[in-house]
């Protein structure tokens, strides 16, 4: 297994800078995803892992070399892409044995070994078709086995799941990360999918403009981000953002008069809830319904408090209400985040929540 450590890494082209500055280490064995909106640099990220960009500055190591300026030959990598980059003349074990031939491995090895990788992704019985003739699942599985078979410590994937529906993703994300921990290889992951990175990850890595916006496990991302930009882009519905104002010596929701929140550090400038933490309750704020949506399990309610709109609310079941009616809603004091005018999250003594990405205990 190896670990990979970049330091302080930058790409620019021109005046621009697509990356800038980027340091974070994802230890042998683990599974990092770098996760963000378009344009955020993640992409760029992992190419100049994988050695096909150049970085304008910084340094790369794998496995505690510095492979920064090594072609990607020789960094010991597998990588998958968005595209399958299937041959379509060639059949599935042509397919996945198509590197071993090309870097002239021994071919006394080569049954050997599309027989471990065929059975870890059930291709077996499919070793003799060609892509055209597999779905888009198997056809990733393909390209999954092309990456595992050359037996590399380190596998890079960029956006793999982007092609596949709903539940061909859900499936592969499950596969992908058992695949992982059975060969215990240490794993970079692309995607804009916040629910991929939650559910496959051992750390996030949360871009934004080419800058590291947050770094830390899954737990650490959703119960104490350390942005407005990391509330919001983690969670489904995103956090409520709601404006505060001063109100009786303290803070309150703006315009909402006459009720303060007594937790409220006086430089807040934005109270930060998740729906799924807001109730309707016979106590609290008052809200107005401005529309509901029904999922079966749960309904959200989106909804005005004072002159703050498009707060959701997420209830179970099916709530029946019209846009307009009065409901209650409430939320425990725990479940607050607060936000200073910079957008940077402001800590509240004593507030519980998930432990802090520690390095060394990471794969504990």
């Amino acid at each position: 297994m190896s670990n990979i450590v970049l330091e302080n890494l930058t790409k620019q082209y021109g005046d621009a800078a697509a990356i800038e500055g980027v340091s974070f280490s994802a230890p042998a064995g683990s599974f990092t995803v770098l996760l963000g909106p378009s344009g955020c640099g993640k992409s760029t990220t992992l190419r100049m892992i994988a050695g096909l960009d150049t970085p304008t500055s910084g340094r790369i190591l794998i496995g505690d070399r510095d492979v920064t300026h090594l072609p990607p030959s020789q960094r010991r990598i597998s990588m998958v892409f968005q595209s399958y980059a299937l041959f379509p003349h060639l059949t599935v074990a042509e397919n996945i044995l198509f590197g071993l031939k090309v870097r002239k491995e021994p071919a006394a090895d080569f049954p050997r070994r599309l027989d471990r990788v065929a059975k870890l992704l059930g291709l077996t019985a499919l070793l003799d078709r060609k892509p055209s003739q597999l779905s888009g699942g198997q056809q990733q599985r393909v390209a999954l086995g092309r990456a595992v078979i050359s037996e590399a410590p380190v596998c890079l994937m960029d956006e793999p799941l982007s092609n596949l529906d709903a539940q061909l993703r859900h499936e592969m994300r499950r596969e992908i990360r058992a695949l992982q921990q059975s060969l215990g290889i240490t794993m970079v992951y692309v995607t804009h999918d916040q629910t991929e990175a939650m559910s496959m990850a051992d750390q996030v890595v949360l871009l934004r403009q080419g800058r590291i916006e947050q770094r830390d496990t899954p737990d650490g991302l959703y119960a104490r981000p350390a942005t407005e930009f990391a509330a919001r882009f983690i969670g489904t519905p995103p956090m409520n953002l709601i404006d505060l104002a001063g109100e009786n010596g303290g803070l309150g929701i703006a315009g909402l008069h006459g009720i303060t929140i007594a937790s409220a550090p006086e430089q807040a400038k934005r109270l930060g809830v998740r729906p799924e933490h807001i109730r309707v309750s016979d106590q609290g704020y008052p809200a107005v319904v401005e529309s509901v949506e029904y999922f079966g399990a749960d309904s959200i309610v989106v909804c005005r408090i004072g002159s703050c709109s498009g707060i959701a609310v997420r209830a179970p079941g099916h709530l029946r209400a019209d846009a307009g009616d009065m409901l209650t809603v409430a939320w425990r004091p725990e479940d607050q985040h607060f936000f200073a005018a910079d957008a940077a999250a402001i800590s509240v003594p004593g507030r519980s929540g998930a432990e802090s990405l520690s390095p060394e205990s990471l794969l504990s």
